[in-house]
C-alpha cells in the first residue's frame, strides 16, 4: 500500500503505550445523525488515544465547516493533544473509514511525515476483542511544528482554473442524488447540483464495511465513474470530509491527487457567482 497509509489492529496493539506513537480518534458524524464524536469518545476509545475535533481544530471565521486553521492554531492544538514532532500518528474513527481520512489529510497537509489510518477503524478493533477505555484523555503537551503545504489545498479559484485549463479532473464524493440535484443539500442556503465539468464517485462505492476497497475492486470503482487515474485528480464533496476518503483512494490506486477543495460544495453551492449543473456527470 502506498506510503503505508494503513496499519493493522495487530500492529497498533503491539505499539500501544509507545511514547512515539500518537493514537488519534478523528470521529465525526453528519449533523442529521445526532451523533457527537467527542461524546462517543468519552464512552469508549482505544487506550491512550486523544480526540481530534475537526470542527474545533479549524478556521471558524469563514462560516464554512471544518476549514483548515492557520499554522499557529494548528500548532497550539496539536501541542495540547500531545501530538508532537517526530511522532508516528495512527488515526481511526468510529464508522471505520470516514472522518479519519480528513484527519489523515490534515496532518499531512501540515507537514506530518508519518501518518497512517487504522484499517477497519474502531469497529474492527472491537470485533477483534481488543480493549477500550472511557473518560477524557489527559495528554502531556508536546510541541508540534507545522509546515503547511498549500499545494495540497485547492481553493475555489484553483478549482475554476483547473476546470478552465483541463489540467485535472474534479471528482465529487457526494452521493449521486445530491450530485445530480435530485436530493436537497443538508446545509441551509446551499443549492442542489454539482460543479459543472466535475465527475462523481460517491465515497460509498469505494468503502465497504468500513474499509477502503483494494486492488481491482478499487480501480473498477474509478473506471465505472469515468475517472482516469492516469490524470491528476482534485477531490471535493460536501464539506471536505469524504473528499479526503477519495484522495486516499486515489493515492492507494496509484493516481495523483492535485489538491483537495477545502470549501467543497458548502462553499461553491452557496455562492451566486458559481454556476451549478444538475443531472449525471458529462464525461469527455
Amino acid at each position: 500500500m502506498t506510503r503505508e497509509n494503513f496499519v493493522s489492529c495487530d500492529w497498533l496493539a503491539a505499539h500501544l503505550g509507545d511514547p512515539e506513537i500518537g493514537v488519534v480518534d478523528g470521529s465525526w458524524h453528519l449533523p442529521p445523525t445526532g451523533r457527537v464524536g467527542s461524546e462517543e469518545f468519552r464512552l469508549g476509545h482505544i487506550p491512550g488515544a486523544v480526540f481530534f475535533d475537526i470542527d474545533a481544530i479549524a478556521d471558524t471565521s469563514t462560516g464554512l465547516p471544518h476549514m483548515l486553521p492557520d499554522e499557529t492554531k494548528f500548532a497550539d492544538e496539536m501541542t495540547a493533544l500531545g501530538l508532537g514532532d517526530g511522532m508516528r500518528f495512527v488515526v481511526y474513527d468510529s464508522p471505520g473509514l470516514f472522518a479519519a481520512a480528513r484527519v489523515w489529510w490534515t496532518l499531512r497537509a501540515f507537514g506530518a511525515e508519518d501518518v497512517a489510518i487504522l484499517d477497519g477503524g474502531l469497529p474492527q478493533w472491537r470485533r477483534e476483542g481488543r480493549p477500550t477505555e472511557s473518560g477524557d484523555a489527559h495528554p502531556r503537551p508536546r510541541p508540534f511544528t507545522p509546515h503547511l503545504d498549500r499545494a495540497v489545498v485547492a481553493a475555489l479559484d484553483d478549482v475554476r482554473r483547473t476546470l478552465a485549463a483541463g489540467s485535472a479532473q474534479v471528482v465529487d464524493a457526494r452521493p449521486a442524488d445530491r450530485f445530480e440535484g435530485r436530493a436537497p443539500e443538508p446545509r441551509p442556503g446551499v443549492r442542489s447540483g454539482h460543479i459543472p465539468g466535475s465527475l462523481n464517485l460517491p465515497f460509498v462505492e469505494i468503502v465497504e464495511h468500513g474499509r477502503l476497497k483494494r486492488g481491482a475492486a478499487l480501480n473498477q470503482a474509478f473506471a465505472a465513474r469515468g475517472v482516469d487515474l492516469a490524470k491528476p485528480v482534485v477531490t471535493t464533496c460536501g464539506s471536505g470530509v469524504t473528499a479526503a476518503v477519495l484522495a486516499l483512494a486515489v493515492e492507494e490506486a496509484g493516481g495523483r491527487v492535485a489538491g483537495l477543495y477545502d470549501g467543497s460544495w458548502s462553499e461553491w453551492g452557496a455562492r451566486a457567482d458559481c454556476p451549478v449543473a444538475t443531472g449525471p456527470a458529462t464525461r469527455s
